[in-house]
């Protein structure tokens, strides 16, 4: 009977032992995650305040009607008038309204080009391809702001090279 005493004693005694190891081995892991993330430097920066400012005002859209001159080819033509309030959905599409081939003389506004009419293998259709149906998807308005990078692009007319023929 004494042998199984002391046997129970050296079992309690382990087990404190291991509860006692864990509790040191916690103690270290939380100091060490303290002094890494004290030497881990911050990507993100200071956290922003949350309080509100005034909103910039709206810029002011470009409603002259005037065409401007495509900055690069193939750029989708700017929408020089205001678009506000325009229905554009599945079931009906205001800019077709002037822009389409059969509406376009009575408007005056320039017809939508032939491209728009054709499937994306190059058939011609009878009406606006669906792909194409979407305006606003490639045609923006113009606002009256300050560009937000620096554009330092030159039409090749500019660079010194001359159309052919005109030598």
């Amino acid at each position: 009977m004494r042998g199984q005493d002391t046997s129970r004693r050296l079992i309690r005694r382990s087990e404190w032992m291991m509860v006692a190891a864990g509790f040191v081995l916690f103690l270290a892991t939380a100091s060490l995650a303290q002094v890494v993330q004290q030497m881990v430097p911050q990507l993100e920066g200071p956290t922003p305040s949350m309080a509100t400012g005034a909103a910039a005002p709206l810029p002011k859209w470009v409603v002259d009607d005037k065409q401007v001159m495509r900055a690069y080819p193939d750029q989708p033509p700017i929408i020089p008038h205001s678009i506000e309030g325009y229905q554009l959905s599945v079931n009906a599409n205001r800019c077709l309204s002037c822009h389409k081939r059969e509406f376009m003389q009575a408007s005056g506004a320039p017809m939508i080009s032939v491209t728009h009419y054709m499937t994306r293998d190059g058939q011609m259709l009878a009406d606006v391809s669906p792909r194409r149906y979407f305006c606003t998807a490639c045609h923006v308005p113009q606002a009256d702001t300050r560009p937000l990078v620096p554009n330092a692009f030159k039409d090749m007319s500019e660079m010194g090279f001359k159309q052919a023929g005109s030598e």
